[in-house]
């Protein structure tokens, strides 16, 4: 009998680790992080190694979009963070290819290997939502809950950093940023920090399995207001929705990524893209609600991704 508990016990602590999807990527490595501050073994997973390591943790290379690679990846995994997306046009991947099929391929394998998930969608996901990133996520939404009751959502509203760098890349030398659109419509940004923050709270807390945790800013900001508080200037130029249509047919046969991101913005500068955080703070009051002012005033982090 002793010996036999000691297996068991030798056996949960080689399952003791938190393996986190997308860990190079720039939510991902702050999950890594925080997880590894707290004295939780941790992994990170990508489809190749970033230049330096991103926490005290083991990288292991692998796709969601090839469920063959999953299997090594998640072995001895207690929790599977996911933290992919396929918007990023530099990649060559889709939402459809990542955020729909891989983390079915994900969610697959790591019931496979008995391991509870937290997934990281976005506000408002559904499968009639005018934007594709957020009916592919609504899309692995119901693949987890087509499952046992081992999972929890994390979703989020536009991540800031990520569109205040998209803001600078647009900046020319007279600092006067573009903005795809009209930019008039209210979206609501998130720090990244406190995403990171509540996805970390997710894979360690097993009292959340089940629950869908929204995760918001403060307010919400026209591309217009943000591009005012990136530059500091009061003049934004705009590309025009006619403009952006074309490029989006031109573009798709030759760069399907960049197409893909004219399509997303031409969506953004429409839908419903506004969210109040106080219902879900109330029930979730440890959940973090930087101002945006202070997020743009912190250091730019690397990209890892």
């Amino acid at each position: 009998m002793l010996l036999g508990a000691g297996k068991r016990a030798l056996q949960e602590e080689a399952r003791d680790m938190i393996v986190i999807i997308g860990g190079t990527g720039r939510l991902g490595a702050l999950v890594a992080e925080q997880v590894a501050a707290l004295g939780e073994r941790a992994r990170v997973v990508a489809r190749t190694q970033p230049p330096r390591a991103v926490a005290p943790a083991e990288f292991v290379a692998a796709d969601v979009r090839a469920p063959e690679t999953l299997r090594a990846a998640l072995e001895g995994a207690d929790v599977v963070v996911s933290a992919v997306h396929g918007l990023d046009p530099k990649t060559g991947q889709s939402p459809a290819g990542v955020d729909r099929d891989g983390n079915r391929n994900l969610i697959a394998a790591a019931r496979d290997v008995g391991a509870q998930i937290v997934l990281v969608s976005v506000i408002g996901a559904s499968p009639q939502h005018p934007m594709e990133l957020f009916r592919m996520k609504a899309a692995a939404e119901q693949a987890l809950r087509d499952g046992p009751e081992d999972w929890t959502i994390v979703r989020a509203s536009a991540f800031a950093e990520t569109w205040a760098d998209i803001v600078r890349s647009t900046t020319g030398r007279r600092g006067v940023a573009k903005v795809f659109g009209r930019g008039e419509n209210p979206i609501n940004f998130v720090a990244v920090d406190d995403v990171a923050a509540a996805v970390t709270r997710a894979a360690t807390d097993r009292s959340l399995r089940g629950e869908v945790i929204e995760v918001g800013g403060p307010e919400s900001l026209t591309m217009t207001q943000l591009a005012r508080l990136v530059t500091g200037r009061p003049e934004v130029g705009h590309i025009p929705r006619a403009a952006l249509r074309v490029l989006g047919v031109v573009l798709a046969p030759v760069r399907p990524g960049a197409a893909r991101l004219i399509r997303t913005a031409l969506a953004q500068d429409s839908a419903d893209l506004r969210f109040d955080p106080a219902a879900s703070r109330t029930r979730h009051p440890w959940l973090g609600c930087t101002p945006i002012e202070h997020v743009l005033a912190a250091p730019t982090p690397l990209e890892l991704q």
